[in-house]
């Protein structure tokens, strides 16, 4: 439809508005072009392909041959990857909200006026862009039994040493401890962003009315920063369920299978006994599970952006 003539009244003259050229800005679709080829062709078109291998017996060495939904009856009668996934949920607990409450917790104590913030700032977000093999690594020597720091440090006080790595009660719980501390630093600096976006006029307000530094936390502070929240729940979530470079080095799985998790299992599968097939139908599990926890986020989680504090 055409744009149409529009007459101004003013001296009772009229005055006709040039028309509206319609066309296609092909500088916007090249700029944005990359980013679909890119996600068409890392993510999009892998996903489909795994969707396809998830009902065949594809192994490498044959053809994929068609299976239906064998392999999906299969997964419902696996004790291992019931195990993993069970594993999966329970690291996730103990990683989201910790993380999220001792990240807020120092982005408020990092944001006001105290001396060596940035250095403070700095040394807790370094962890998190440091590779997760070599923090593994380091963390593989903090928990060893007999020459590591943690031990070490128990003995020093009276304590007796703990097989941190080796023990079903603790290898899970040592995992989790080198994942927060790793990216912990993540949510602080995000939660940082979220507190120095809040505007000062808030907080002036709250001190005439004779809040308590307490107080504007909780009236001001925190409903201001649920829609950061949201978000870092969403990466908090999507993350802990992709856990899977921590276990392959500090444990692989073990012992007994009390940290196998089911991106470790999609790997033992897949690329260990070729069962791509099966591996492709665990990581549709996973997919879909995750869909629905990211779904389930945006319609109940997803408040507090329309606040209005103009």
């Amino acid at each position: 439809m055409k744009p149409t003539a529009t007459t101004s009244a003013q001296g009772g003259l009229g005055r006709t508005k040039s028309p509206r050229r319609w066309g296609v800005d092909y500088a916007g679709y090249a700029m944005i072009a990359p980013g679909y080829v890119i996600y068409f062709a890392f993510i999009f078109i892998p996903l489909l392909i795994s969707l396809y291998y998830s009902f065949t017996n594809y192994n490498f060495y044959s053809s994929p041959s068609f299976i239906g939904l064998q392999n999906y009856a299969r997964l419902l009668h696996d004790g291992t990857f019931a195990k993993a996934m069970t594993n999966t949920l329970v690291y996730a607990i103990w990683t989201i909200i910790p993380q999220i409450a001792l990240g807020l917790i120092l982005a408020v104590l990092l944001n006001g006026r105290i001396f060596g913030k940035v250095f403070a700032r700095a040394s807790i977000y370094v962890p998190n862009v440091t590779s997760m093999v070599a923090v593994s690594m380091i963390w593989l020597w903090i928990y060893d039994p007999s020459l590591g720091i943690m031990n070490r440090v128990f003995k020093t006080v009276g304590l007796d040493p703990v097989q941190w790595l080796y023990d079903p009660k603790t290898a899970m719980l040592a995992i989790v401890i080198m994942s927060i501390w790793k990216s912990l630093g993540y949510t602080m600096i995000i939660y940082l962003a979220g507190l120095q976006s809040i505007p000062s006029s808030l907080y002036e307000a709250a001190h005439m009315d004779g809040a308590s530094k307490l107080r504007q936390f909780w009236s001001v502070t925190f409903p201001m920063l649920k829609p950061t929240t949201f978000f870092i729940l969403i990466m908090t979530c999507i993350n802990s369920f992709m856990v899977f470079e921590q276990v392959n080095i500090l444990t692989n799985g073990g012992p007994m299978g009390s940290t196998t998790t089911v991106v470790h299992q999609i790997y033992l599968r897949g690329f260990q006994d070729f069962q791509m097939g099966y591996a492709s139908a665990m990581a549709m599990v996973l997919f879909a599970i995750t869909l629905v926890i990211t779904i389930v986020n945006f319609k109940y989680g997803n408040q507090g952006d329309d606040l209005d504090v103009d």
